[in-house]
């Protein structure tokens, strides 16, 4: 059997595929592009993004969420990429996490919520420029319920109505408003964001009761999966639009894409696209049900989609000829995300050392690179359709 994408998931990539087709497109994204002093937040697309269920996806029933799955959210973050598409959505949704993996009861209550409806935005910061995916690259040091320590390149920071925060003995909810909090806005070349470097000295944390370092890489481990599904959906796109450009564009009375040399790289590239996208679907499946590959999945899929997406994008303007290289031109959004994207929560490298650390240690809770790659892990959810390779997950 093939694992494919449930009814309902295909109809939830249907719906935000739609929307953004229809309302948010490469013209809107321009605009914000364009917007020197706009926070970067559409307002339209993010009462969408609220109104549609889409930051409540991970958020349970009974704090006004949908309930669903790692699965699902891919399915959103995937469409996300292939639309450069901005906001804080992942700093929202990662925030819920924190508190759904972490949380109290009352700090459940007090937040998901509103998380989920959009009513607030939120950010985190886990790990430290360059770090390992791992609770020891944790930017902020805790001291008596304090926190200080600089992060950097935190996104959506000057908007968020809380911060998570990481820090050497787990998570931290921290008000961007309180005392010994400074949000310094940075220049970021991926516009499709904002950036800003956070400094806390003596910062007042709430620490989530549940907290540790176990659920500081529960939540890295989230974060690169969804990262990861922005970057394939960045990848295929960026692809399937090179491949209709080159099907037109005429060199020597003839298509370039009929050239033997693009033909077989485009060939290649395809190929390597599929398998990214087969490695981040399952990553995400194997979170869903706590596979025993879950950790390998993940630095998989990362890894994977991380050098899938610069190939494609840079590809994408070779092969655009000079028009690919001009502003005017879509392309760039779609490298520049991808270069931002393939460094966030673990670089391929980083992922790559982990896989080697987890098959050459002997881990128990690794399987071979071969069954991960393949999504061939039996088993399913109320999220997956059968096993084997995910085709449908395109």
């Amino acid at each position: 059997m093939e694992f494919a994408l449930t009814d309902e998931q295909r109809a939830l990539q249907d719906a935000v595929r739609s929307y953004l087709r229809d309302r948010f497109g490469p013209m809107q994204v321009r605009a914000l592009y364009e917007d020197a002093d706009g926070d970067g937040v559409p307002a339209e697309l993010w009462k969408a993004v609220g109104e549609q269920g889409w930051l409540a996806v991970l958020v349970p029933e009974e704090h006004d969420g949908i309930g669903l799955g790692m699965l699902d959210a891919s399915v959103i973050a995937r469409a996300f990429g292939a639309g450069t598409v901005p906001g804080p959505w992942l700093g929202t949704v990662l925030a819920g996490e924190a508190i759904r993996l972490a949380g109290s009861p009352a700090q459940q209550s007090a937040w998901l919520p509103r998380l989920a409806a959009g009513e607030a935005k939120g950010a985190v910061a886990l790990l430290a420029p360059n770090a390992f995916p791992s609770p020891e690259g944790a930017p902020a040091t805790a001291t008596g319920g304090t926190l200080s320590g600089r992060l950097d390149f935190v996104e959506y920071a000057q908007v968020a109505d809380v911060l998570v925060v990481a820090a050497q003995d787990g998570l931290y909810l921290v008000g961007p408003a309180s005392a010994g909090v400074e949000i310094s806005p940075i220049v970021a070349l991926d516009r499709t964001t904002r950036l800003s470097t956070i400094t806390l000295d003596g910062a007042m944390g709430e620490r989530l009761e549940a907290s540790s370092r176990a659920a500081v890489q529960e939540l890295i481990d989230r974060a690169a999966v969804l990262v990861a599904n922005d970057l394939v959906g960045i990848a295929r796109k960026a692809l399937t639009d090179t491949v209709e450009y080159d099907k037109t564009r005429v060199q020597f009375g003839k298509p370039v894409g009929s050239f033997q040399a693009i033909k077989h790289d485009l060939a290649d590239l395809h190929v390597a696209v599929t398998m990214a996208e087969h490695a981040a679907t399952y990553a995400a499946h194997a979170l869903d049900i706590d596979a025993p590959d879950r950790t390998l999945a993940v630095s998989i899929a990362k890894s994977k989609a991380g050098d899938t997406a610069r190939k494609a994008t840079s590809d994408m303007i070779q092969y655009h000829g000079g028009i690919g290289y001009t502003w005017e031109h879509d392309a760039h959004f779609y490298f520049k995300r991808a270069k931002r994207l393939e460094y966030a929560y673990g670089d391929a490298a980083h992922h790559r050392e982990r896989i080697a650390r987890l098959l050459l240690d002997g881990r128990t809770d690794s399987k071979p690179v071969s069954g991960a790659v393949r999504a061939a892990q039996p088993g399913g959810t109320a999220g997956v359709q059968g096993t084997g390779v995910a085709a449908g997950a395109a």
